[in-house]
């Protein structure tokens, strides 16, 4: 019930298809177990994995990587129960040599931190699984922003467009505020001028049929315009090579 593990949980907790009462947490702080209790009273929540896991239909494994090992051998799974681990580069063959049945059913997640808002692109990979496993899964993280099933080796290329690539466009939200606050913008209204205008760049290519950056950037640059100037300082300085190299170090 960390920072990722605790939002999944809210997130449960706000959808519609698992009922609160359903969801057990566990975690070693009552600090953290309190605190999302006092927002969603019915959940059931304990300090051991054991307990919480034992009558689980789904369990998500909401740990560091290097702690992956000892919290798999001490729950010691059922083939019945299906496993989602949300822990970075831990790969499904790591997985089955920890569990008690190498072939029960596991996903892999990864989610972003806008997840805490029901807003994360979470790309999920599937072993041993049923379509309509694969659709449960498709559907209770759809409700959490927007889910995507991908083969495993796509995995780490995915993650750096989406659970790295947040913090990029986060970067790019910060340069913004600062150009805004040299030229005159309070701080605040730099925040929600430019978040608002990311926001709307997102639903564009979301909301269109066949969306591409290329077509709406067209929409906006007038000739001689002030657009297009500002377009071709950012080659200059060598925007679009920087944010390649950043998604392919990240990989």
């Amino acid at each position: 019930m960390g920072n990722m593990g605790g939002s999944i949980a809210r997130g449960l907790a706000k959808g519609s298809i698992v009922a609160v009462e359903d969801i057990t947490i566990s975690d070693p702080s009552q600090s953290h177990l309190d605190e999302l209790k006092l927002e969603f009273p019915g959940l059931r929540i304990t300090h051991n994995n054991q307990t919480a896991a034992v009558d689980a239909d789904y369990v998500i494994l909401a740990v560091k990587p290097w702690l992956v090992p000892e919290v798999l051998h001490e729950l010691r799974l059922r083939k019945r129960q299906v496993l989602i681990s949300i822990a970075a580069g831990i790969s499904f063959e790591q997985l089955a040599g920890d569990v008690l049945d190498p072939q029960m059913t596991m996903f892999r997640l990864i989610p972003n931190i806008a997840i805490s808002h029901l807003q994360s692109m979470t790309l999920i990979a599937s072993r041993n699984a049923t379509m309509l496993q694969e659709r449960t899964i498709l559907r209770i993280f759809n409700q959490m922003g927007m889910a995507m099933l991908l083969p495993e080796e796509k995995m780490t290329a995915g993650t750096a467009l989406t659970s790295c690539g947040i913090a990029y466009v986060l970067k790019y939200i910060q340069a913004a505020v600062q150009a805004g606050i040299e030229m005159g913008i309070y701080p605040q209204d730099a925040i929600r001028m430019v978040a608002q205008s990311v926001k709307g760049a997102a639903e564009l290519m979301l909301n269109n049929e066949d969306p591409h950056p290329s077509t709406e950037i067209e929409k906006v640059c007038t000739p001689g315009g002030i657009t297009i100037k500002g377009l071709n300082e950012l080659e200059h300085a060598g925007f679009t090579s920087a944010i390649i190299k950043a998604m392919k170090v990240a990989k």
